[in-house]
């Protein structure tokens, strides 16, 4: 135990997740032999955080203005709606450069052991968004982007029986499977369980055609060949009468 501020210090270090008391330790003497003008920085960033950070009316992720840097971009897809727990999450799928369209950030998941209930959620913002076109855009699909975890999947299914009844509108969700780079005998079951039900064809047997065209009927070799019907004879009193003034031809006598 330190005496003072440096103890008093240590305390509130080790309370920020991810750091225990040993952590919390090396910060606190690290910030002991920094420059006072680090200090300054430092203590200028916290109340910043506090008085200037704002959530997004639209979305609920962090902005420094009424709206974020993603529901204030027009090149953005407002038919397509990622919907994540935390706002550390939509870093995570900006960072895949796959997703183009806008986020809704629920603010955490369902979990009833801690007394976290679907009206803590932003759950009806979720749904008032749906249901009021943005910028003149109706919504197409939504992709539950939640944590693959007991509490993730929970909110997955309770947003789901939510939104099965909207008209027109897709529910999706990311496929889960094997990471890259991964082996197979180190994946457990349900990770493995979900990569085989959500596997996908990398070739398809060729299509059979159900109607396939007539071959062509054999010749009969043996058949007599087709003659031409014999020419009737040649008839003298057929022939038209000489006419002196005709026009006369070519190897023809006059």
């Amino acid at each position: 135990m330190y005496e003072g501020p440096v103890q008093e210090l240590i305390d509130e270090l080790a309370k920020l997740p991810g750091v225990g008391p040993r952590g919390a330790q090396r910060i606190a003497f690290h910030l002991l032999g920094v420059q006072p003008g680090d200090i300054d920085r430092l203590t200028r960033a916290l109340d910043r955080v506090r008085n200037d950070v704002r959530y997004c009316e639209v979305c609920g992720n962090v902005a420094s203005d009424v709206r974020c840097r993603i529901c204030s971009d027009p090149r953005r897809d407002a038919s397509k709606i990622c919907v994540v727990e935390e706002p550390k999450d939509v870093q995570a799928v900006e960072r895949t450069r796959e997703f183009d369209g806008r986020y809704h950030v629920l603010g955490g998941a369902l979990n009833p052991i801690k007394s976290i209930g679907p009206d803590k959620l932003r759950i009806r913002e979720l749904l008032v968004r749906l249901g009021t076109p943005v910028d003149g855009v109706e919504v197409a699909e939504v992709i539950i982007a939640t944590d693959p975890n007991t509490e993730g999947e929970a909110t997955a299914s309770f947003l789901v029986r939510m939104l099965k009844d909207f008209p027109g509108l897709t529910v999706s969700r990311p496929a889960a499977g094997l990471p890259m780079g991964g082996e197979l005998e180190f994946a457990d079951e349900l990770t493995l369980g979900r990569a085989m039900s959500g596997r996908r064809a990398l070739s398809e047997p060729p299509r059979v055609l159900t109607d396939p065209p007539e071959r062509p009927r054999d010749i009969d070799r043996d058949a007599e060949p087709h003659e031409p019907p014999p020419e009737p004879p040649y008839d003298p009193a057929a022939e038209p009468p000489y006419d002196p003034a005709a026009p006369t031809y070519a190897g023809r006598e006059g």
